[in-house]
C-alpha cells in the first residue's frame, strides 16, 4: 500500500498550497484537496458563517478516507489537504484510509486572519477562524506526524518539512512510494 500524508490545520494555514508543493516533491504522488469533497450543504453553511458540527463533518471525512484509500490501493502516494482538526476526525480518516502521516501547519492568529481576509473566491469566511481554533486538537504523542510553522514562504516551508522528515526517518525519503 502506498503512503499517505494529511496536511492539516485551520483555514488559512496553507494546506492546499503546501499540500500541492509537497505532492509535487513526492514521485508519483496525487494531491487531493478535501475542500473539493465537501457536499454543497456544508459549503453553503460555511459560506453563511455557520460552523460545521461533527454530524456535518462525518460523511465528508468518510468520503475523504475512501478517496485516499482508492488512490493508495492503486499504488499511488497521496497528499490530502484536510483540516482534520480533532483527534476523532484523524481517527476516522485513519480507520478508512489506513496508516496516515500528519503534517500540522501552525501559524499565529494574526497571520491566519490576514490570509483569510485577503483570500478571494473561497467559501470559508474569516469569521469562522475562531471556531476552528477552538475546535483544533493538537497531534497527540501516539499519532504519526509533525508540526510545521508556516510563517515563511510556502517553498521554504516545504523544504523545512522535507528536511525534518528526513531527519526523523533517516532510512527513507518523504514518504516512501510503496
Amino acid at each position: 500500500m502506498s503512503q499517505a500524508i494529511v496536511v492539516m490545520g485551520v483555514s488559512g494555514s496553507g494546506k492546499s498550497t503546501i499540500g500541492t508543493l509537497l505532492a509535487a516533491a513526492v514521485p508519483g504522488a496525487v494531491f487531493i484537496d478535501a475542500d473539493d469533497l465537501h457536499p454543497a450543504a456544508n459549503k453553503t453553511m460555511m459560506a453563511a458563517g455557520i460552523p460545521l458540527t461533527d454530524q456535518d463533518r462525518e460523511p465528508w471525512l468518510h468520503t475523504c478516507a475512501v478517496t485516499v484509500a482508492a488512490e493508495r490501493a492503486a499504488g499511488r502516494p497521496v497528499v490530502l489537504a484536510c483540516s482534520a482538526l480533532r483527534r476523532r476526525y484523524r481517527d476516522l480518516l485513519t480507520a478508512g484510509a489506513g496508516p496516515l502521516h500528519f503534517v500540522h501547519l501552525r501559524a499565529g492568529t494574526e497571520l491566519l486572519t490576514d490570509r483569510l481576509t485577503a483570500r478571494q473566491g473561497h467559501f470559508m469566511p474569516a469569521g469562522l477562524l475562531n471556531s476552528q481554533l477552538e475546535t483544533l486538537e493538537e497531534l497527540e504523542p501516539d499519532e504519526t506526524g509533525i508540526v510545521v510553522d508556516v510563517h515563511a514562504a510556502p517553498a521554504e516551508v516545504v523544504q523545512r518539512l522535507l528536511a525534518r522528515w528526513d531527519r526523523r526517518q533517516p532510512s527513507a525519503s518523504l514518504p516512501p512510494g510503496a
